[in-house]
């Protein structure tokens, strides 16, 4: 059975994000990445209401099928979704959808990804190649998104210009440093997010009217 570290009144807080204020908006984000990358950590630090888990405790026969190398110790794997809500400022908050990481889990990212302003792709330096599906994903969709290089202790560090290239990334995506564990990095990795995601929705509108 799915453990879902929420209660009933988080599930309520979180079915109305306006708070019963109509002026108010509300904006789907996507944090994608691979296998303990830290996409459950992101949530739950940056959420302002206690965040829905969906973790289960690593089993011997997922070991076959689950890349672990590198992420020994973890020990859960998120198996549906992470949800949380942070209020960037006055009238606007996001919701805040953790995608599983595992291929066999990929089936749910087409409807979390359905009305999504855009995606944080997580990032650790000492698995790189695990975000190559995410960003695969979102850029095929035209979602847009911006890597977090997730800084672990002890992993080599890039500067943002390497990890673009690394990657491949198209033009003008932002790639940023952040700590998953610390509110405030994830806060400034989701307002990066919502500027670029603004801007890349407004082109777009011009070209069709164009």
């Amino acid at each position: 059975m799915v453990s879902e570290h929420s209660d009933a009144s988080d599930a309520s807080d979180a079915s109305d994000a306006s708070g019963g204020d109509t002026g108010a908006l509300a904006l789907k984000i996507l944090v994608a990445g691979g296998f303990g990358v830290g996409k459950t950590t992101l949530v739950g630090a940056v959420s302002e209401i206690r965040p829905l888990r969906t973790e289960e405790l690593l089993s011997e026969a997922g070991q076959s099928v689950d890349d672990t190398g590198g992420v020994d110790h973890k020990t859960t794997t998120t198996v549906a979704m992470d949800f949380g809500r942070i209020t960037i400022r006055s009238g606007l908050s996001l919701y805040l959808f953790g995608t599983p990481g595992q291929d066999r889990f990929w089936f749910l990212w087409d409807e979390l990804s359905q009305g999504a302003l855009g995606a944080v792709v997580l990032a650790d330096t000492r698995r790189l190649e695990d975000c190559f599906p995410a960003v695969d994903y979102f850029e095929h969709r035209r979602i847009p998104f911006v890597v977090a290089v997730n800084c672990f202790a002890g992993a080599r560090q890039h500067g943002a210009s390497d990890i673009s290239r690394a990657l491949d990334l198209d033009r003008g995506t932002p790639v940023v440093l952040c700590d998953a564990r610390d509110r405030d990095s994830g806060k400034e990795v989701l307002i990066r997010l919502v500027e670029y995601a603004g801007r890349m929705h407004t082109a777009r509108l011009l070209d069709s009217v164009g």
